[in-house]
């Protein structure tokens, strides 16, 4: 290679990369993008749970599957599905980076996989294009950009197969998190709100895109597992073929309505309807919404423990806080929508804030459900109306 590059161990395989020091000339250049070839060792926690998950998949279908990554760079990630992940009979990797498709064929190589893994140069959906056929579809598809997945969708899901599974990574948080509104609502038709619990309006957003494009050409998706970690909001979808079922994912769409003086917050099919005045319920000022964006369930909680055996038999670096993750993000499964930040409400009311734990025993003392949640420490997921959480946090005071 004409620049600076290192090996690496990551999972089961060694991998050549960029030497990410050499390319951050001050200290607030980011360098992964400043280097030749894309690669973020921060990411190592999504490829280690992006294997669990394909892993889980491939065993919930029982049979050999066909992998593309068509965002590849170095080739991190397709070469670690193919040496980790049993029962993948083979892996297309590609980037339209000429650099990156040296680095990732030298890196198949080197881990001596050719047979498995084919590595190609060309633009990411021209190469999605080519598989959009039937029987030339993959079983899987994961979509890991710099930014939005959005340009990818429409070719993804015509290039996934019947009872497939699309994986989808989105790092412009800024735009799902309310930062950048119009920017979000252009690229994925719903608007975002900057609340305590923005990160699970972005998977939701995330989420309503993919089923409302999917729609398109009648296919449903139903989102098996999803995360958010770091600087990126993470999806993994399962699709079914069929208008009728498509018309079904599509009832899961919807709106927040949130109050920002009482913190109170609901779920409407539709925005301030004639059934509605846009004043909230609980003190009557005015409603702010997100969306439309998905209602329905951001993880299946089987899906999650077939994940989370499969993290049993792998020794991975960050293993435990990946059981971790695993473990809030199945209990949270089926909990209500949205939860509540206890420091923002703490500050509100002028108190130190509770123990998360102390809030969530007391919830349970009145008759509510009570999670924590993997989007933030002091997260709690409750029925409980805002009115009664404050009512908590000043008894508990």
């Amino acid at each position: 290679m004409n620049f600076p590059t290192e090996t690496l161990k990551e999972g089961k395989i060694k991998i050549l990369v960029p030497k990410l020091e050499a390319f951050a000339k001050k200290p607030s250049d980011y360098a992964p993008s400043k280097a030749p070839v894309f690669f973020n060792p921060i990411m190592e926690l999504n490829r280690d749970l992006a294997g669990l998950a394909l892993q889980a998949y491939q065993r919930l279908v029982d049979r050999e599957i066909s992998v593309c990554e068509p965002l590849a760079g170095c080739g991190v990630r397709g070469i670690r599905f193919a040496a980790e992940v049993k029962g993948v009979k083979k892996v297309l990797i590609n980037d339209i980076n000429a650099n990156a498709f040296k680095l990732a064929k030298h890196n198949v190589q080197m881990n001596k996989l050719e047979k498995c893994v084919t590595v190609k140069n060309e633009d990411a959906n021209l190469l999605l294009a080519h598989y959009g056929a039937p029987r030339r579809r993959f079983d899987a598809i994961d979509i890991d950009p710099f930014g939005s997945p959005v340009p990818y969708l429409d070719s993804a899901i015509r290039a996934l197969r019947n009872d497939g599974l699309l994986a989808l990574t989105a790092t412009d948080m800024a735009p799902l998190c309310g930062v950048h509104p119009r920017a979000c609502v252009r690229k994925y038709g719903g608007k975002p709100l900057r609340t305590e619990y923005c990160h699970e309006i972005a998977i939701r957003l995330l989420a309503g895109c993919l089923a409302t494009t999917a729609a398109k050409y009648d296919i449903s998706m139903r989102v098996l597992f999803s995360h958010s970690t770091h600087h990126y909001s993470r999806i993994y979808a399962r699709t079914n073929y069929g208008a009728k079922k498509a018309d079904e994912t599509i009832k899961n769409m919807g709106y927040i309505l949130h109050c920002f003086k009482c913190f109170h917050r609901e779920n409407a099919k539709k925005v301030f309807h004639s059934e509605h005045s846009g004043k909230c319920s609980e003190c009557n000022s005015k409603l702010s919404f997100a969306g439309p964006l998905w209602l329905g369930r951001i993880s299946d909680k089987h899906f999650c423990e077939l994940i989370k055996e499969e993290a049993r038999h792998k020794a991975l670096k960050q293993g435990g806080k990946i059981r971790k993750i695993l473990a809030l993000i199945r209990d949270e499964a089926e909990a209500p929508i949205t939860y509540y930040v206890i420091d923002k409400l703490s500050e509100r009311l002028a108190l130190p804030g509770p123990s998360v734990k102390t809030v969530i025993e007391a919830l349970k003392d009145e008759g509510f459900q009570a999670y924590l949640t993997h989007f933030n420490p002091k997260g709690i997921r409750t029925d409980a109306p805002s009115k009664n959480v404050m009512k908590i946090l000043q008894v508990i005071n």
